[in-house]
């Protein structure tokens, strides 16, 4: 039996940090973006069409749609929620 091998907690940690450079990165576009006079729900949808279109790029159509299922249920469970809930 072929045993699965874990994750490298190395790659692991240089994997967090690209997404959290990735992330400083898109935070700082939105900002500029509303410096500019762009609408703040403007530049997120462009924003998720930009992202989604590279993940399909990447990944395909199915794959994408798959994850994209999901996004519902993380919504409601506040996965993108950044405010405090009262």
């Amino acid at each position: 039996m072929m045993q699965t091998s874990s994750p490298d907690p190395l790659d692991e940690l240089a994997a967090a940090d690209a997404r959290r450079a990735a992330m400083a990165y898109v935070t700082e576009a939105f900002a500029e973006a509303v410096l500019a006079g762009i609408e703040g729900d403007c530049f997120a949808h462009a924003a998720m069409f930009a992202a989604l279109q590279e993940l399909v790029a990447v990944y395909g159509e199915d794959p994408v749609a798959r994850f994209a299922e999901t996004l519902p249920e993380k919504i409601r469970r506040g996965d993108y929620t950044i405010a405090n809930k009262h």
